[in-house]
C-alpha cells in the first residue's frame, strides 16, 4: 500500500467533500468489490487449527482424557472442552 497525496489524484469538488469529514489524517479506500480475507485464510493458520482441533477430537473419542489434552496440546481446560463440542456439533452437522 503507497501513500498518495489526495490533491494530486482527486478531482478538486471531490477533495472538497472529503475535507468535510477528514483533514490531514491518513485514510485506507478499499480496493473496489474485493472481499477481505478472513483471519488465518492467506497464510494457512486457520487450515492449521482446524486439523489441530480434527485431531483433538478424534484422540479425545478414542479414549484420550481431558486432562491429557491439555498437557499434549498445552491447551486450557476451557479451550479443549470448546474445541471437543465444537467439532462434535460440525461432525453431527455433516451426516
Amino acid at each position: 500500500m503507497s501513500y498518495k497525496n489526495g490533491k494530486d489524484v482527486l478531482p478538486p469538488n471531490l477533495l472538497k467533500q472529503l475535507q468535510e469529514y477528514i483533514q490531514g489524517e491518513i485514510i485506507y479506500i478499499p480496493k473496489k468489490g474485493q472481499k477481505r480475507a478472513g483471519w488465518g485464510e492467506n497464510n494457512g493458520t486457520r487450515v492449521i487449527i482446524e486439523q489441530r482441533n480434527r485431531e483433538i477430537f478424534h484422540k479425545y473419542e478414542n479414549g484420550k482424557t481431558v486432562l491429557e489434552l491439555i498437557q499434549a496440546y498445552h491447551l486450557s481446560e476451557d479451550s479443549i472442552r470448546k474445541i471437543i463440542v465444537k467439532t462434535r456439533e460440525l461432525t453431527v452437522s455433516q451426516v
